[in-house]
């Protein structure tokens, strides 16, 4: 294993392992998982999963294009980028041009689908925030340097965010901010601050809503209530305890007959647990400690300071993200709505996540002894993809 690990392209296959086996999974583990809403809603049981295999195409799209774009004019585009995205966050709060739904306004609806802009608005901030820090990387140790700009930019995203209300989405963000902070070699006392205070907003906006403080409820008081704020986390528990060791078998789980409400996106580990078992749950928790593995390794090997703050932070927004979602389905945190990457269904949040993908496979093409690999000689998928050799501005 260490030997095949020294080649110069084994973090871009490892990563593109990982990216396949988690698509594969996802898309599998939704068409289960939703066959009985799809049913009973629409007549089909297969259309959540074609709307998510949909998805799935258009995200391939954009995994090419960021693992095709040279580092460079991406770096360069990532002001405007971040500019176009807070306008979307205003612009969706106004009515008219935002749709609530479930009461949130977090969505722009056009012919019937939905564009979530705060999943496009966390790589915006992270690309534009790499870019800030790299170039101050020298003068961190200064901590008005340290955060500004990047952290009133957050503030004003955050702010935006949580207005909709989307509180989930929110931790995601700050998650992003702390991993730009950290990857950037920020002062440990400036961290120790920041996540302090993160962690006492979170709590502060989880008791300023009533169904957000009864979710906190539910969880410091398990078993208080199961018919109301913690019924899905009870029945997740239910769930889990069903699938035992191997599990009932791939489609076989009784929570998606209505007892597990949103089956197929944030609560989709429970059907894996149920469905395959203690064995099915630790092959997606493998997958993701991969993915935190090569992620961070590619951010290690790499030379460009923007390309490793960049890498590093988006592989802590997508382990953090996952450690969040199953944390809060086996009852170890409260509920908060994130989705787990890739498996969930969902459009933006899909789309979005493999375009940050090809991003961590364009930064593994860069590491230095891969790069003058692939310019000696060029890979046959990098040929098939049409990718210029590492370096060449496209």
């Amino acid at each position: 294993m260490s030997t095949w690990l020294s080649r110069p392209l084994a973090s871009l296959h490892l990563l593109l392992a990982v990216f396949a086996l988690l698509i594969l999974f996802g898309l599998v583990m939704v068409l289960s998982a939703s066959s009985v809403e799809s049913l009973t809603q629409g007549g089909s049981p297969y259309a959540v999963f074609a709307r998510q295999a949909g998805f799935c195409l258009a995200g391939l799209a954009l995994f090419w294009l960021g693992l095709r774009i040279s580092p460079q004019r991406l770096r360069t585009a990532a002001p405007a980028l971040l500019l176009i995205t807070l306008a979307l966050l205003v612009g969706v709060l106004i009515p008219g041009l935002g749709t609530s739904i479930a009461g949130a306004r977090k969505w722009y609806v056009i012919s019937g689908l939905s564009f979530q802009p705060a999943e496009p608005a966390k790589v915006a901030l992270a690309l534009w925030g790499a870019h800030v820090l790299a170039m101050r990387r020298r003068v961190l140790h200064f901590w008005r340097i340290a955060i500004s700009p990047v952290l009133p930019v957050a503030v004003v995203m955050l702010t935006l965010v949580v207005l909709q209300p989307d509180l989930g989405t929110a931790v995601s963000i700050a998650i992003v901010v702390v991993g730009l902070l950290f990857f950037s070699g920020a002062p440990g006392r400036l961290m120790a601050t920041l996540v302090g205070g993160g962690l006492l907003g979170i709590v502060v906006l989880g008791l300023s809503a009533s169904y957000r403080s009864s979710r906190i409820t539910s969880f410091l008081s398990p078993g208080g209530d199961t018919l109301g704020a913690g019924y899905q986390s009870t029945q997740a528990l239910y769930s889990l305890a069903d699938g035992g060791l191997f599990g009932v078998g791939l489609g076989q789980g009784r929570a998606k007959w209505s007892y597990l409400p949103n089956a197929s996106n944030d609560f989709i580990f429970a059907i894996i647990g149920e469905e395959l078992g203690l064995v099915g749950g630790f092959v997606v928790i493998g997958l993701f400690a991969t993915l935190a593995y090569v992620g961070l390794r590619i951010a290690a090997r790499n030379t460009d300071p923007w390309i490793k703050i960049l890498t590093g932070t988006l592989t802590a927004w997508l382990v953090g993200q996952a450690a969040i979602n199953i944390s809060y389905v086996v009852g170890l945190l409260p509920v908060t709505g994130i989705p787990l990457p890739l498996i969930s269904s969902g459009g933006t949040s899909l789309v979005v996540t493999m375009f940050v993908f090809g991003v961590l496979a364009n930064a593994a093409r860069h590491e230095p002894e891969a790069a003058a690999a692939l310019q000696r000689n060029p890979a046959r998928f990098t040929r098939l993809l049409r990718l210029a050799p590492p370096g060449t501005r496209i």
